[in-house]
């Protein structure tokens, strides 16, 4: 088989003929679903303080949780002692966490040194989640303890595509929150919008995917990777 059919059996290629060094993921609602027990544990959070639930809630997806906290300004509390509360309540909190459609497959079609997992969980949530969900572990996780500014500063994508030893500007990212989108552009990173865990459409100039069913990669002759969808 030819070069070019085979390029034609993967489906159409979605950055035309852009190709990139590596891929960095963003954890939950992008590669597996924790959406409802993280919503458990921060419903518990916000009625122990006294905040509107319903509204809060929808502010919580993908920021550190040192970050959302600081942002209600509630007096008297330890931010830090608050986000270790939430954090041991999710390490115990994992049921119905599930990947995403076809995500397993896609990951393990990729090459171990050109991707990694850029969260704004904990390391040691992000691993509990990553196994509750049934997938392997990341060659490589840049967590919250890893940078000192959180999504959406560019900080952790930058972090990422350094240790892959590969500058932001060649990586597409792999997101879901507005925070991670914006994260991601600011770092000059190209990105993919995974719409897998979204209530309501996303108004974005990117290209957006709800599964992975339909996705595959190519590595090209200079070892980068071109995606497709069929």
């Amino acid at each position: 088989m030819s070069a070019q059919s085979s390029s034609a059996a993967l489906g159409q290629p979605v950055f035309g003929d852009r190709s990139f060094a590596a891929f960095l993921f963003d954890m939950d609602g992008t590669i597996l679903s924790s959406i409802a027990a993280a919503e458990r544990v921060w419903g518990r959070w916000a009625e122990k303080h006294g905040l509107d639930v319903a509204a809060f809630i929808p502010t919580i997806h993908g920021q550190r949780g040192v970050d959302t906290i600081a942002k209600q300004n509630l007096p008297g509390i330890d931010i830090t002692e608050e986000a270790d509360w939430i954090t041991r309540e999710e390490l115990i909190d994992l049921d119905g966490i599930d990947a995403i459609a076809g995500v397993a497959a896609f990951l393990a079609s990729l090459p171990q040194d050109k991707w990694a997992v850029v969260t704004s969980a904990p390391r040691e949530l992000a691993l509990k989640r990553i196994a509750a969900a049934g997938l392997p572990v990341p060659p490589m996780i840049v967590a919250s303890e890893d940078v000192q500014r959180g999504k959406p500063a560019p900080d952790c994508f930058l972090l990422g595509a350094q240790k892959l030893g590969v500058e932001a500007t060649q990586c597409l990212v792999f997101e879901d929150a507005p925070a991670g989108i914006a994260g991601a552009e600011a770092a000059g990173a190209h990105v993919m919008v995974v719409t897998a865990t979204h209530d309501h459409q996303l108004t974005t100039a990117h290209p957006t995917l709800d599964s992975y069913k339909h996705l595959s990669v190519q590595q090209t002759a200079d070892g980068r990777l071109q995606v497709f969808a069929r």
